[in-house]
């Protein structure tokens, strides 16, 4: 069992998952890493959220960023959305993230801020144990 699902759209998104990762190491928060993009295999995504035991989700994309909110449509469990900076300044990423429907909430914060993320995730374990 793990804490903390950290997903990202692509392997160009590492560097932002490293900071994720450094970041929940520290802190002692057990996770799990992988690659799996919304849009080129749904089915793998699909088939690894049945799978997981997270009890948290960090989603890491760029460009239209549609990760975190196909994962949130697919959990009742929290979702931190990572935009990530590409030919817009990340700002397509972010206006994807945090413009998810009713019923799809996403929390998301700054782009490429990867840190910050993980300490979210880590205020909502900490929660959870209250």
């Amino acid at each position: 069992m793990v804490d903390v699902a950290v997903i990202c759209g692509s392997a160009s998104d590492a560097p932002v998952a490293e900071k994720v990762i450094s970041t929940l190491k520290e802190n002692g928060v057990s996770y799990d890493y992988e690659v799996i993009s919304a849009h080129r295999d749904p089915q793998r995504l699909d088939e690894y959220l049945k799978a997981s035991t997270a009890r948290v989700f960090i989603a890491i994309a760029g460009l239209s960023a549609a990760l975190p909110g196909v994962i949130a449509s697919k959990t009742d469990h929290p979702v931190v959305g990572v935009p990530v900076s590409g030919k817009l300044l990340g700002l397509d990423a972010l206006f994807s993230i945090v413009q998810m429907p009713k019923g799809v909430p996403v929390a998301c914060v700054g782009v490429d801020n990867g840190e910050n993320a993980a300490l979210l995730a880590i205020r909502i374990l900490k929660a959870g144990r209250a």
